[in-house]
Protein backbone atom coordinates (compact mmCIF):
# COMPACT_ATOMS: atom_id res chain seq x y z
CA UNK A 1 0.00 0.00 0.00
CA UNK A 2 1.48 3.35 -1.09
CA UNK A 3 0.91 7.05 -0.84
CA UNK A 4 0.60 7.69 -4.59
CA UNK A 5 1.36 11.41 -4.35
CA UNK A 6 4.75 10.89 -2.73
CA UNK A 7 5.45 7.28 -3.79
CA UNK A 8 6.25 6.29 -0.21
CA UNK A 9 5.18 3.17 1.66
CA UNK A 10 2.04 3.49 3.74
CA UNK A 11 3.79 1.96 6.73
CA UNK A 12 2.60 3.50 9.97
CA UNK A 13 5.06 5.83 11.67
CA UNK A 14 5.10 3.54 14.71
CA UNK A 15 5.22 0.24 12.82
CA UNK A 16 8.04 -1.89 14.18
CA UNK A 17 7.98 -0.20 17.59
CA UNK A 18 6.63 -1.46 20.91
CA UNK A 19 5.10 1.06 23.30
CA UNK A 20 4.27 0.42 26.95
CA UNK A 21 1.17 1.98 28.54
CA UNK A 22 1.09 2.45 32.32
CA UNK A 23 -2.30 4.21 32.49
CA UNK A 24 -5.20 2.84 34.48
CA UNK A 25 -7.67 5.28 32.93
CA UNK A 26 -8.23 5.83 29.18
CA UNK A 27 -5.67 3.13 28.41
CA UNK A 28 -7.92 1.66 25.69
CA UNK A 29 -8.16 5.02 23.95
CA UNK A 30 -4.40 5.51 24.05
CA UNK A 31 -3.81 1.94 22.86
CA UNK A 32 -6.10 2.38 19.85
CA UNK A 33 -4.34 5.62 18.86
CA UNK A 34 -0.96 3.89 19.00
CA UNK A 35 -2.09 0.74 17.18
CA UNK A 36 -3.65 2.76 14.35
CA UNK A 37 -0.17 4.13 13.71
CA UNK A 38 1.36 0.67 13.64
CA UNK A 39 2.70 0.23 17.18
CA UNK A 40 2.61 -2.97 19.18
CA UNK A 41 1.17 -2.08 22.58
CA UNK A 42 1.92 -3.61 25.97
CA UNK A 43 -0.52 -2.41 28.63
CA UNK A 44 0.15 -2.77 32.33
CA UNK A 45 -1.84 -0.50 34.65
CA UNK A 46 0.55 0.74 37.32
CA UNK A 47 -2.39 1.83 39.50
CA UNK A 48 -6.02 1.26 40.29
CA UNK A 49 -8.56 3.90 41.27
CA UNK A 50 -10.47 3.68 44.55
CA UNK A 51 -14.22 3.83 43.70
CA UNK A 52 -15.65 7.19 44.66
CA UNK A 53 -18.65 5.89 46.56
CA UNK A 54 -16.34 3.89 48.84
CA UNK A 55 -14.04 6.82 49.63
CA UNK A 56 -14.75 8.08 53.12
CA UNK A 57 -12.28 10.97 52.75
CA UNK A 58 -14.28 12.42 49.87
CA UNK A 59 -17.56 12.06 51.77
CA UNK A 60 -16.09 13.85 54.80
CA UNK A 61 -14.67 16.68 52.66
CA UNK A 62 -17.99 17.09 50.82
CA UNK A 63 -20.01 17.34 54.03
CA UNK A 64 -17.52 19.84 55.45
CA UNK A 65 -17.86 22.10 52.39
CA UNK A 66 -21.67 21.92 52.47
CA UNK A 67 -21.65 22.86 56.16
CA UNK A 68 -19.05 25.60 55.77
CA UNK A 69 -18.99 26.95 52.21
CA UNK A 70 -15.61 28.04 50.81
CA UNK A 71 -14.87 31.31 49.03
CA UNK A 72 -13.22 29.59 46.05
CA UNK A 73 -13.40 26.11 44.52
CA UNK A 74 -10.71 25.03 42.03
CA UNK A 75 -11.79 22.16 39.73
CA UNK A 76 -8.81 20.41 38.13
CA UNK A 77 -10.18 17.54 36.01
CA UNK A 78 -13.43 16.83 34.19
CA UNK A 79 -13.63 13.19 35.27
CA UNK A 80 -12.89 14.20 38.84
CA UNK A 81 -15.54 16.92 38.94
CA UNK A 82 -18.19 14.69 37.34
CA UNK A 83 -17.30 11.88 39.71
CA UNK A 84 -17.56 14.19 42.71
CA UNK A 85 -21.07 15.31 41.75
CA UNK A 86 -22.13 11.74 40.96
CA UNK A 87 -20.78 10.46 44.28
CA UNK A 88 -22.60 13.23 46.15
CA UNK A 89 -25.82 12.22 44.38
CA UNK A 90 -25.26 8.66 45.52
CA UNK A 91 -24.84 9.83 49.10
CA UNK A 92 -28.06 11.89 48.86
CA UNK A 93 -26.39 15.28 49.09
CA UNK A 94 -25.92 16.10 45.40
CA UNK A 95 -28.29 19.08 45.34
CA UNK A 96 -26.75 20.47 48.52
CA UNK A 97 -23.30 20.29 46.93
CA UNK A 98 -24.48 22.03 43.74
CA UNK A 99 -26.17 24.70 45.83
CA UNK A 100 -22.92 25.26 47.68
CA UNK A 101 -20.93 25.51 44.44
CA UNK A 102 -23.37 28.03 42.92
CA UNK A 103 -22.46 30.53 45.60
CA UNK A 104 -18.67 30.41 45.29
CA UNK A 105 -15.95 31.60 42.91
CA UNK A 106 -15.53 28.52 40.70
CA UNK A 107 -12.26 28.21 38.76
CA UNK A 108 -11.72 25.56 36.04
CA UNK A 109 -8.25 24.36 35.01
CA UNK A 110 -9.13 23.82 31.34
CA UNK A 111 -11.85 23.43 28.70
CA UNK A 112 -12.78 19.85 29.62
CA UNK A 113 -13.34 20.90 33.21
CA UNK A 114 -15.43 23.85 32.03
CA UNK A 115 -17.61 21.41 30.09
CA UNK A 116 -18.12 19.25 33.19
CA UNK A 117 -18.99 22.29 35.30
CA UNK A 118 -21.56 23.53 32.79
CA UNK A 119 -23.03 20.03 32.37
CA UNK A 120 -23.76 20.14 36.10
CA UNK A 121 -25.72 23.38 35.61
CA UNK A 122 -22.96 25.59 37.02
CA UNK A 123 -20.85 28.38 35.52
CA UNK A 124 -17.14 28.86 36.05
CA UNK A 125 -15.85 32.33 36.78
CA UNK A 126 -12.48 31.90 35.06
CA UNK A 127 -10.23 29.38 33.35
CA UNK A 128 -6.57 29.79 32.31
CA UNK A 129 -5.76 29.73 28.59
CA UNK A 130 -2.66 27.66 29.35
CA UNK A 131 -4.59 24.91 31.23
CA UNK A 132 -1.83 25.30 33.82
CA UNK A 133 -2.32 25.10 37.55
CA UNK A 134 0.60 27.51 37.86
CA UNK A 135 -1.53 30.17 36.17
CA UNK A 136 -4.42 29.40 38.53
CA UNK A 137 -2.08 29.84 41.49
CA UNK A 138 -0.74 33.13 40.11
CA UNK A 139 -4.30 34.48 39.77
CA UNK A 140 -5.27 33.47 43.30
CA UNK A 141 -2.15 34.97 44.83
CA UNK A 142 -2.58 38.18 42.81
CA UNK A 143 -6.15 38.50 44.10
CA UNK A 144 -4.94 37.90 47.64
CA UNK A 145 -5.76 34.77 49.61
CA UNK A 146 -5.24 35.90 53.18
CA UNK A 147 -8.22 34.78 55.25
CA UNK A 148 -9.95 33.09 52.30
CA UNK A 149 -11.21 29.51 52.37
CA UNK A 150 -10.20 27.66 49.19
CA UNK A 151 -11.30 24.16 48.20
CA UNK A 152 -9.05 22.25 45.81
CA UNK A 153 -10.38 19.22 43.92
CA UNK A 154 -7.37 16.92 43.63
CA UNK A 155 -7.00 14.66 40.62
CA UNK A 156 -5.24 11.63 41.97
CA UNK A 157 -1.94 13.18 42.94
CA UNK A 158 -0.83 16.14 45.03
CA UNK A 159 0.02 19.37 43.26
CA UNK A 160 3.60 20.18 44.31
CA UNK A 161 3.82 23.57 45.99
CA UNK A 162 0.23 24.60 45.20
CA UNK A 163 -1.33 24.04 48.62
CA UNK A 164 1.81 25.22 50.40
CA UNK A 165 1.85 28.52 48.48
CA UNK A 166 -1.80 29.19 49.28
CA UNK A 167 -1.33 28.45 52.96
CA UNK A 168 1.79 30.60 53.06
CA UNK A 169 -0.37 33.43 51.70
CA UNK A 170 -2.78 33.05 54.58
CA UNK A 171 -5.47 30.89 52.97
CA UNK A 172 -7.35 28.04 54.61
CA UNK A 173 -7.13 25.17 52.11
CA UNK A 174 -9.57 22.24 52.02
CA UNK A 175 -8.42 19.41 49.75
CA UNK A 176 -11.10 17.33 48.05
CA UNK A 177 -9.59 13.90 47.16
CA UNK A 178 -12.02 12.95 44.42
CA UNK A 179 -10.30 9.68 43.67
CA UNK A 180 -7.21 8.05 45.06
CA UNK A 181 -4.62 5.82 43.46
CA UNK A 182 -3.68 2.44 44.87
CA UNK A 183 -1.22 -0.21 43.60
CA UNK A 184 -2.77 -2.68 41.13
CA UNK A 185 -4.46 -5.69 42.71
CA UNK A 186 -2.66 -7.97 40.25
CA UNK A 187 0.97 -6.86 39.82
CA UNK A 188 1.60 -9.49 37.12
CA UNK A 189 1.13 -7.24 34.05
CA UNK A 190 3.24 -4.49 35.63
CA UNK A 191 5.99 -7.00 36.43
CA UNK A 192 5.96 -8.20 32.83
CA UNK A 193 6.23 -4.62 31.57
CA UNK A 194 9.11 -3.98 33.97
CA UNK A 195 10.90 -7.09 32.70
CA UNK A 196 10.47 -6.18 29.03
CA UNK A 197 11.56 -2.58 29.72
CA UNK A 198 14.71 -3.70 31.49
CA UNK A 199 15.37 -6.10 28.60
CA UNK A 200 14.97 -3.20 26.13
CA UNK A 201 12.09 -4.98 24.41
CA UNK A 202 9.92 -1.87 24.50
CA UNK A 203 10.93 1.31 22.71
CA UNK A 204 8.91 3.82 24.74
CA UNK A 205 6.95 3.98 27.98
CA UNK A 206 4.00 6.35 28.22
CA UNK A 207 2.90 7.99 31.45
CA UNK A 208 -0.35 9.91 31.86
CA UNK A 209 -0.18 10.51 35.61
CA UNK A 210 2.57 11.13 38.13
CA UNK A 211 1.30 8.39 40.49
CA UNK A 212 1.69 5.81 37.71
CA UNK A 213 5.36 6.69 37.35
CA UNK A 214 5.86 6.68 41.12
CA UNK A 215 4.08 3.32 41.41
CA UNK A 216 6.24 1.78 38.69
CA UNK A 217 9.42 2.95 40.40
CA UNK A 218 8.15 1.61 43.72
CA UNK A 219 7.41 -1.82 42.23
CA UNK A 220 10.81 -1.89 40.50
CA UNK A 221 12.47 -1.11 43.83
CA UNK A 222 10.54 -3.91 45.56
CA UNK A 223 11.85 -6.33 42.95
CA UNK A 224 15.42 -5.02 43.02
CA UNK A 225 15.12 -3.75 39.45
CA UNK A 226 15.20 0.01 40.01
CA UNK A 227 18.81 0.61 38.85
CA UNK A 228 18.20 -1.44 35.69
CA UNK A 229 14.90 0.35 35.01
CA UNK A 230 16.48 3.78 35.37
CA UNK A 231 19.37 2.75 33.12
CA UNK A 232 16.95 1.54 30.43
CA UNK A 233 14.91 4.77 30.59
CA UNK A 234 18.07 6.85 30.55
CA UNK A 235 19.65 5.25 27.49
CA UNK A 236 17.37 3.04 25.41
CA UNK A 237 13.66 3.30 26.28
CA UNK A 238 12.00 6.66 25.64
CA UNK A 239 9.92 7.98 28.59
CA UNK A 240 6.99 9.98 27.18
CA UNK A 241 4.79 11.97 29.55
CA UNK A 242 1.48 13.67 28.82
CA UNK A 243 2.56 16.82 30.67
CA UNK A 244 4.99 18.43 33.13
CA UNK A 245 3.20 17.35 36.32
CA UNK A 246 3.27 13.74 35.15
CA UNK A 247 6.99 14.05 34.41
CA UNK A 248 7.97 15.19 37.92
CA UNK A 249 8.67 11.72 39.44
CA UNK A 250 10.86 10.86 36.45
CA UNK A 251 12.74 14.14 36.51
CA UNK A 252 13.29 13.73 40.25
CA UNK A 253 15.29 10.60 39.38
CA UNK A 254 17.38 12.41 36.80
CA UNK A 255 15.49 11.16 33.73
CA UNK A 256 14.90 13.31 30.67
CA UNK A 257 11.39 12.98 29.25
CA UNK A 258 9.53 14.14 26.15
CA UNK A 259 6.19 15.92 26.47
CA UNK A 260 3.75 17.36 23.93
CA UNK A 261 2.98 21.07 23.94
CA UNK A 262 -0.70 20.30 24.52
CA UNK A 263 -1.31 17.95 27.43
CA UNK A 264 -3.58 15.47 25.61
CA UNK A 265 -3.36 11.86 24.45
CA UNK A 266 -3.52 12.76 20.74
CA UNK A 267 -0.52 15.12 20.86
CA UNK A 268 1.35 12.56 23.00
CA UNK A 269 0.91 9.95 20.26
CA UNK A 270 1.87 12.48 17.57
CA UNK A 271 5.05 13.21 19.51
CA UNK A 272 5.93 9.51 19.60
CA UNK A 273 5.34 9.35 15.84
CA UNK A 274 8.14 11.90 15.47
CA UNK A 275 10.50 10.82 18.23
CA UNK A 276 10.72 7.06 17.71
CA UNK A 277 11.43 7.06 13.94
CA UNK A 278 13.98 9.84 14.53
CA UNK A 279 15.87 7.48 16.86
CA UNK A 280 16.06 4.76 14.19
CA UNK A 281 19.26 4.07 12.29
CA UNK A 282 18.94 4.37 8.50
CA UNK A 283 21.64 2.83 6.29
CA UNK A 284 22.14 2.17 2.55
CA UNK A 285 23.02 -1.52 2.38
CA UNK A 286 23.49 -3.68 -0.73
CA UNK A 287 21.48 -1.29 -2.86
CA UNK A 288 18.63 -1.21 -0.35
CA UNK A 289 17.56 1.34 2.23
CA UNK A 290 17.20 -0.23 5.66
CA UNK A 291 15.71 1.46 8.70
CA UNK A 292 16.28 -0.41 11.96
CA UNK A 293 13.28 -0.03 14.28
CA UNK A 294 12.51 -1.60 17.63
CA UNK A 295 11.45 -5.13 16.64
CA UNK A 296 11.43 -4.85 12.84
CA UNK A 297 13.42 -3.50 9.91
CA UNK A 298 12.03 -1.43 7.09
CA UNK A 299 13.76 -2.77 3.97
CA UNK A 300 12.96 -0.20 1.29
CA UNK A 301 9.16 -0.20 1.56
CA UNK A 302 8.62 -3.52 3.34
CA UNK A 303 8.46 -3.95 7.11
CA UNK A 304 10.23 -7.15 8.14
CA UNK A 305 9.74 -8.39 11.73
CA UNK A 306 12.99 -9.61 13.31
CA UNK A 307 13.27 -11.89 16.39
CA UNK A 308 15.05 -10.45 19.47
CA UNK A 309 18.27 -12.42 18.92
CA UNK A 310 18.49 -11.28 15.31
CA UNK A 311 17.80 -7.68 16.31
CA UNK A 312 20.62 -7.87 18.87
CA UNK A 313 23.03 -8.99 16.11
CA UNK A 314 21.80 -6.37 13.66
CA UNK A 315 22.20 -3.57 16.19
CA UNK A 316 25.72 -4.76 16.95
CA UNK A 317 26.59 -4.66 13.23
CA UNK A 318 24.90 -1.28 12.77
CA UNK A 319 26.94 0.28 15.58
CA UNK A 320 29.98 -0.26 13.34
CA UNK A 321 28.51 0.05 9.82
CA UNK A 322 30.69 -1.53 7.19
CA UNK A 323 33.20 -2.85 9.72
CA UNK A 324 33.73 -6.52 10.43
CA UNK A 325 32.32 -7.55 13.81
CA UNK A 326 33.88 -10.73 15.19
CA UNK A 327 31.92 -13.76 16.30
CA UNK A 328 33.02 -13.34 19.94
CA UNK A 329 31.77 -9.73 19.92
CA UNK A 330 28.48 -10.81 18.36
CA UNK A 331 28.17 -13.61 20.90
CA UNK A 332 28.46 -11.05 23.70
CA UNK A 333 25.64 -9.06 22.05
CA UNK A 334 23.30 -12.06 22.09
CA UNK A 335 21.12 -12.16 25.22
CA UNK A 336 21.80 -15.29 27.26
CA UNK A 337 23.81 -16.98 24.50
CA UNK A 338 26.49 -18.53 26.70
CA UNK A 339 29.87 -19.40 25.18
CA UNK A 340 28.98 -21.38 22.06
CA UNK A 341 29.73 -19.33 18.93
CA UNK A 342 27.42 -21.66 17.03
CA UNK A 343 24.61 -19.58 18.58
CA UNK A 344 25.82 -16.66 16.48
CA UNK A 345 25.60 -18.68 13.26
CA UNK A 346 22.09 -19.90 14.12
CA UNK A 347 20.84 -16.42 15.01
CA UNK A 348 22.52 -14.93 11.92
CA UNK A 349 20.81 -17.46 9.64
CA UNK A 350 17.45 -16.56 11.15
CA UNK A 351 18.22 -12.85 10.85
CA UNK A 352 19.00 -13.18 7.14
CA UNK A 353 15.79 -15.11 6.61
CA UNK A 354 13.81 -12.47 8.51
CA UNK A 355 15.31 -9.66 6.43
CA UNK A 356 14.37 -11.46 3.22
CA UNK A 357 17.59 -10.27 1.54
CA UNK A 358 20.53 -12.43 2.67
CA UNK A 359 23.12 -10.28 0.87
CA UNK A 360 22.52 -7.39 3.27
CA UNK A 361 24.96 -9.10 5.66
CA UNK A 362 28.31 -10.39 4.41
CA UNK A 363 30.24 -13.25 5.94
CA UNK A 364 33.96 -12.49 6.23
CA UNK A 365 35.69 -15.87 6.44
CA UNK A 366 37.48 -16.54 9.75
CA UNK A 367 36.75 -12.99 10.92
CA UNK A 368 33.03 -12.40 11.38
CA UNK A 369 30.24 -10.48 9.67
CA UNK A 370 29.64 -7.01 8.29
CA UNK A 371 26.79 -4.99 6.82
CA UNK A 372 27.23 -4.74 3.05
CA UNK A 373 27.24 -0.96 2.95
CA UNK A 374 27.00 0.71 -0.45
CA UNK A 375 30.44 1.92 -1.64
CA UNK A 376 29.85 5.65 -1.11
CA UNK A 377 28.50 5.07 2.39
CA UNK A 378 31.28 2.60 3.13
CA UNK A 379 33.86 5.26 2.31
CA UNK A 380 32.00 7.82 4.41
CA UNK A 381 31.97 5.62 7.51
CA UNK A 382 35.59 4.59 6.94
CA UNK A 383 36.57 8.28 7.06
CA UNK A 384 34.74 8.71 10.34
Amino acid sequence: MYDEQHDTPAVGPLAGFTVGITAARRADELGVLLQRRGAVVQHAPALRIVPLADDGELLAATKELIAHAPDVVVATTAIGFRGWVAAADGWGCGEELLGCLRGVELLARGPKVKGAIRAAGLTEEWSPSSESMAEVLDRLLAEGVDGRRIALQLHGEPLPGFVEALRAGGAEVVVVPVYRWMPPEDPGPLDRLLDTTVARQVDALTFTSAPAAASMFSRAEERGLLPELLDALRHDVLPACVGPVTALPLQARGLDTVQPERFRLGPLVQLLCLELPARSRVLPVAGRRIEIRGHAVLVDTELRPVPPAGMALLNALARHPGWVVSRPDLLRALPGAGRDEHAVETAMARLRTALGTPQLIQTVVKRGYRLALDPAADAKYAEE
